[in-house]
């Protein structure tokens, strides 16, 4: 949340170098990424999943990458054609319900979830990835909106947002 916010003052601030705020873009959007992937919101003492051992399709791993892009490859498509498919898949009033720009609501969520995926079996495939196929799809489809609102919200504090004029 430091880095967020401190990111965020950086895109704001008129007198930032260019190169300063190309860095705090990319981190804002990283940064709210990985607020919905729910092993970076906190608890626990596995240092988010990273040190909760499973094999995945027969592989060593851990459940933090099996979060972070196991599940994700397991899709064998594009990050193109994956990140369109949830576009497409997003509704208007998904859109509407998802463009609170506000972080905290983002972590309650990951935490939420958090507490769901911790597998009593650690040897995950096919069953553990359909179990929490939707949960991925919808945390990263939320990421996307939350992305969009958030960076209105900072480019055009003043409300005028496509989004925003939706919700007036």
């Amino acid at each position: 949340m430091t880095a967020l916010n401190r990111f965020t003052v950086t895109l704001r601030d008129p007198k930032a170098s260019i190169e300063d705020k190309r860095l705090a873009l990319r981190f804002v959007v990283h940064i709210i990424g990985d607020l919905h992937q729910p092993l970076h919101a906190g608890g626990g003492d596995d240092r988010g999943g990273n040190e909760f051992k499973v094999t995945w399709f027969g592989k060593a791993s851990n459940l933090h990458s099996v979060w972070d892009s196991g599940m994700v490859e397991q899709r064998s498509l594009s990050y193109s054609e994956y990140a369109g498919w949830l576009s497409r898949s997003i509704t208007p009033e998904q859109t509407i319900a998802w463009t609170d720009p506000t972080p905290s609501v983002w972590i309650r969520e990951s935490i939420a979830l958090r507490k769901t995926i911790y597998p009593t079996d650690t040897n995950l495939s096919w069953d553990y990835a359909y179990q929490h196929r939707g949960e991925l799809d919808d945390r990263l489809k939320r990421a996307g909106v939350r992305i969009a609102a958030y960076l209105n919200q900072i480019f055009d504090p003043a409300g005028n947002s496509p989004a925003s004029s939706r919700r007036k």
